[in-house]
């Protein structure tokens, strides 16, 4: 309803419209890496379809505003992304981990921890939507970086980082969690001239040291 309306915005003043996407439009994916031409396997009355549906209804209501209203749209498929700023417990992988590692806690690990995903770093994120938003391409454009980690990956990086004695606790699965997840950024480097430059081994760290700063103030509030 929020893209409805703000779609009717664009149209009724000529603006040019953003939508944030997601990688999620791709469900769990049959082709990997995932192209923009790659139409997705998405359960749509799973625990997850709220969110994957509501970001392909999104998608499709601004393809409809641009063909129809010749509103100009541009389109972002955003994989995961982290950096500094992020709320501590917003559930997301990166967060958890760095939280518990900083807090002595164990990494919580949701099934075998073999699924993987692809993390870019905030600043790389926000480039590529200025260059999508400065160009004169519509999209979709995947905006996410190619390294692909699987959970345990990820869980050691944030234990070198952090905490090296961290230990790791495995959970059952939740439903319909996507198994592989890696962008094909081609399109966007070709028409947008824009890859991501962080690793995560440099971008970790910085993440690493707000939420540490965060952490500790939130304890000394309680006390601790």
């Amino acid at each position: 309803m929020g893209t409805l309306n703000m779609l009717g915005l664009a149209k009724r003043i000529g603006a040019r419209f953003l939508l944030t996407s997601t990688s999620e439009v791709y469900g769990d994916p049959l082709e990997h890496p995932q192209k923009e031409t790659y139409w997705g396997n998405v359960n749509p009355i799973g625990v997850r379809s709220c969110y994957d549906e509501g970001k392909r209804t999104a998608e499709t209501l601004a393809m409809d505003y641009h063909r129809g209203a010749d509103v100009e749209v541009r389109i972002a498929r955003i994989f995961n992304t982290y950096g500094p700023r992020m709320c501590l417990d917003d559930g997301r992988v990166v967060s958890n981990f760095v939280a518990q590692a900083i807090r002595k806690q164990p990494l919580t690990v949701y099934g075998d921890g073999k699924q993987t995903r692809s993390f870019q770093y905030v600043s790389d994120l926000v480039d590529g939507l200025v260059a999508l938003m400065e160009g004169e391409h519509v999209g979709p454009f995947n905006l996410g970086n190619p390294g692909e980690f699987t959970m345990l990956e990820l869980a050691e990086v944030v234990k070198e980082t952090i905490d090296p004695s961290a230990t790791i606790e495995f959970k059952p699965n939740t439903a319909d969690d996507p198994h592989k997840r890696k962008p094909d950024i081609s399109k966007a480097k070709e028409l947008l001239n824009w890859e991501p430059k962080i690793s995560l081994r440099e971008g970790l760290p910085r993440m690493v040291s707000d939420f540490r700063n965060r952490i500790l103030n939130e304890n000394e509030g309680k006390g601790l």
